[in-house]
């Protein structure tokens, strides 16, 4: 089993900046893809940005030139820099972990954190 902590939403005004931080834990497994999806009111699960092991990075267009993806591979931790918020933005936030361990690999969600935008 792999622990998913998420950190760092809150309210913030348009144009303000959040970081997200997701920190993963559990023995004997070795972290793949990390991820962040966000959930608005009314709005699908949609994947906001993804980086992979090796460090390459995948964003929605919505959100590009505006949020960065990183991550520790040594903490197994991933964080998401947003900045230049919208009101778009007001969602839930989601970390997303592919873990594998063995020939298997497994997926793990964060209990996610609010993020609103508003003035």
């Amino acid at each position: 089993q792999v622990q998913l902590v998420e950190s760092g939403g809150g309210l913030v005004q348009p144009g303000g900046s959040l970081r997200l931080s997701c920190a993963a834990s559990g023995n004997g497994f070795s972290i793949n893809a990390m991820s962040w999806y966000r959930q608005g009111p009314g709005k699908q699960h949609d994947m906001v940005a993804t980086i992979a092991s090796g460090g390459s990075t995948n964003y929605a267009e919505s959100v590009k030139g505006r949020f960065t993806i990183s991550r520790d591979n040594a903490k197994n931790t991933v964080d998401l820099q947003m900045n230049s918020l919208k009101p778009e933005d007001t969602a839930v936030y989601y970390c997303k972990v592919e873990a594998r361990r063995g020939p298997f690999t497994y997926t793990y969600w964060g209990q996610g954190t609010q993020v609103t935008v508003s003035s």
